[in-house]
């Protein structure tokens, strides 16, 4: 199947409404029917205005985060939409791919 890669970069203090934005990103994405999205909690990185983001010891708020999904092209458009509509700002990459699945499910 052809579709695309999302990932979306954020700092894990962000917020939409009640909840961290990269959380409400992933619970729009599953109630959309989208098949899955993953969290990586990154240790550091910085941003377009050239600031550190990092995870420290004590506060961990400014840490890094990347949310990826792999999406049709119908999935992709409904998700952008969502987002345009709700107001999010995020920074994302969108990259074509081909996905699928081989073998037999696990037990």
């Amino acid at each position: 199947m052809k579709g695309y890669q999302l990932e979306f970069f954020t700092e894990q203090n962000k917020r939409h409404g009640h909840a961290a934005l990269y959380q409400w990103l992933i619970e729009t994405a599953r109630a959309q029917g989208i098949r899955g999205a993953t969290v990586f909690m990154g240790a550091i990185g910085f941003g377009h205005h050239r600031r550190f983001h990092a995870a420290h010891f004590f506060e961990l708020a400014d840490q890094p985060v990347e949310v990826t999904m792999v999406v049709s092209e119908e999935e992709a458009d409904r998700l952008f939409a969502s987002l345009e509509s709700e107001g999010v700002h995020l920074f994302y990459v969108k990259l074509p791919v081909e996905f699928g699945e081989i073998g037999m499910p696990a037990a």
